[in-house]
């Protein structure tokens, strides 16, 4: 799963990696992001790119209570076609939630050791997402994160990483019109691994309440 991550990146270089047409002034750093928060999600809308801050935990437009969406912080990339609860979102409200490291916890005798994971670069990068409104007198937009298998990196650590798309796929994976599933699900893949890197980083990371550059610091 991926339930932990950060984004650093000062807005200026997110918008113009992902070629943004709409965008906040600024974007506070954040280095342990949680579900419930807000995320910085780029979604195509009247012809443009927008980065919004969306509830990270997708509520579904048909739910009675938005609590629901506390749930549904991730999807399967296998099931997500399919599942009821993400197959709309996957037609034609598909986004980029936008990051530059997450972490994941590998169990050991002494309880779980979280670890960092990012580009050897450290450069911002785009898990495949999708997202959703909901209405109920006010409007909320919400968004969850897809996962699929671990590549050789992860994998020592947690079985399941977040789904990190390709600069050549981020057009194909926002176009609302877009809604053929095979060439969709085909980019729900494992990242190349020789492109990241993963290290030990401080127990500090495990609550979401320590939110300062010292948690992505290697303990090694």
């Amino acid at each position: 799963m991926c339930g932990r991550y950060t984004l650093r990146t000062p807005v200026e270089t997110l918008a113009e990696r992902f070629e943004l047409d709409e965008y906040p002034s600024s974007i506070s750093a954040s280095y342990n992001i949680a579900p419930t928060q807000g995320v910085a999600a780029v979604i195509a809308e009247d012809g443009k790119r927008k980065l919004e801050m969306l509830h990270w935990g997708l509520i579904p437009s048909w739910a009675d209570d938005p609590s629901v969406g506390n749930r549904m912080i991730n999807a399967r990339g296998e099931t997500v076609s399919e599942k009821r609860s993400f197959r709309k979102a996957f037609k034609n409200h598909r986004c980029l939630v936008l990051a530059d490291g997450f972490y994941e916890w590998q169990k050991g005798a002494n309880g779980k050791q979280p670890y960092y994971i990012r580009m050897e670069d450290d450069s911002p990068f785009a898990f495949a997402g999708l997202w959703e409104s909901w209405q109920n007198g006010t409007e909320i937009r919400s968004a969850t994160i897809i996962t699929t298998d671990a590549n050789d990196v992860v994998a020592p650590i947690h079985n399941r990483m977040p789904v990190i798309l390709h600069p050549e796929d981020y057009e194909l994976w926002l176009d609302p019109d877009f809604d053929e599933k095979e060439p969709l699900t085909t980019l729900l893949k494992p990242y190349p691994a020789e492109a990241m890197e993963a290290y030990p980083v401080s127990r500090r990371a495990n609550s979401p309440s320590n939110n300062e550059p010292s948690i992505i610091e290697s303990v090694a």
